[in-house]
């Protein structure tokens, strides 16, 4: 689950990490920042989204003056702002971050994240930080600094050290950076967190270290203990089919192409995208229903793929393990019926009486193709598709 840059910043000022002061808001500027902008004074407006490339997009301005900052409101609340991470459609802009320049004297790169390959956590960092992080860690892997923490481990004085040198960090500043690793650290293990990115990291002209942008992701299986930042999500970022799934308790991601799949098993869900793409086609989605989907959730799946007005038509792709494939027919048969599918839909199903479920699924005298294999589907559902 992934925060906006306001909330983040939140999270980090309550682990006594250094911020710049700011504002949200969601319609007018506040009259005490106005007052400022009438002297000139200098602030940063950001427009908060849940992707990266904001600055490059139009969606991040310095602004000094109170008819600009008036027009970057205007154009940007109630906007999509496009960026290279959310092509093509964007993502809506509800509120805008707004706050103080402050002077830079050295800007870095930080993060923390799961190594899965390692089993361990590790501390990455750049002497580059800035827009153009992604470029400097292609092009000059030098630049890039790795520190390994074993879990259930916090990094050591060696190690903060040993990357403060890499970092060229001001000797003033020291202690201030050993105080920044320490803290954010213990805000990524005790909220949860898959990813902590601050970039850029600014060491000040007064040797303080100031996280100036911040992305934070946690790990959805751990927000049961993170109610309050669970219930923070903005659901406005995410495709309106996404959140719908999400509160039927289904598995779904929006695609671009015209195969809607429906599958029990992330496994078996990834092989059937494989497979319609192997087979010339261009899967919806991926929708994965679990292992004991009943009729109510198909049906509650079908109105899902239904409402994407790209499907030209429906693969099911059922494993009957947990579920005998006699009932998942039923299911199939009564959703069906229920929604009003006028399009094609290909069933494979495989499993325990797969046999009375295929009879059932043939005698329904629906607009129903049953497939002996998953490439049979597959290639039917390409056909169906481009008819």
């Amino acid at each position: 689950m992934n925060l906006h840059e306001y909330q983040s910043k939140k999270l980090l000022k309550s682990y006594q990490i250094d911020i710049p002061n700011g504002h949200v808001v969601n319609s007018e500027i506040p009259n005490s920042i106005k007052l400022l902008l009438e002297e000139n004074k200098t602030f940063v407006f950001k427009s908060q989204i849940h992707a990266g490339g904001r600055g490059k997009s139009g969606g991040v301005e310095l602004i000094n003056n109170i008819k600009d900052a008036e027009s970057f409101i205007s154009n940007q609340l109630g906007s999509r702002l496009v960026t290279y991470q959310n092509l093509p459609h964007g993502q809506p802009v509800n509120k805008i971050l707004i706050e103080e320049k402050i002077s830079i004297q050295k800007e870095l790169y930080f993060s923390i994240l799961i190594d899965r390959q390692s089993e361990s956590i590790i501390i990455l960092c750049s002497t580059q930080g800035g827009t153009e992080i992604e470029e400097t860690a292609k092009k000059n892997e030098s630049l890039i600094f790795k520190e390994y923490i074993s879990i259930g481990e916090i990094p050591t004085d060696k190690q903060i050290g040993s990357l403060s040198k890499k970092m060229m960090i001001p000797t003033q500043a020291n202690h201030a950076f050993n105080n920044f690793v320490v803290n954010i650290f213990k805000l990524f293990l005790e909220t949860d967190l898959s990813l902590v990115e601050i970039n850029p990291l600014i060491v000040t002209k007064e040797h303080k270290v100031v996280a100036l942008d911040c992305k934070i992701s946690l790990d959805d299986n751990a927000l049961f203990k993170h109610e309050n930042l669970r219930n923070s999500f903005d659901w406005s970022q995410v495709d309106e089919k996404e959140a719908e799934a999400h509160r039927a308790g289904l598995n779904y991601i929006a695609l671009e192409g015209s195969i809607g799949c429906m599958v029990n098993g992330a496994g078996l869900a990834m092989a059937t995208m494989d497979l319609i793409k192997h087979s010339g086609g261009l899967p919806a989605n991926f929708l994965d229903v679990g292992g004991g989907a009943s009729a109510e959730t198909v049906s509650k799946a079908f109105k899902i793929l239904l409402s994407d007005k790209n499907v030209r038509v429906v693969l099911v792709n059922i494993f009957g393990g947990i579920m005998r494939c006699d009932v998942i027919a039923d299911g199939i048969v009564s959703a069906v019926k229920d929604v009003g599918i006028k399009i094609p839909i290909v069933v494979r199903l495989e499993g325990t009486n797969v046999e009375i479920g295929k009879k059932i699924l043939g005698e329904s005298k629906l607009n129903i193709t049953s497939a002996n294999s998953l490439g049979d589907a597959a290639k039917q559902a390409v056909i169906f598709s481009k008819a």
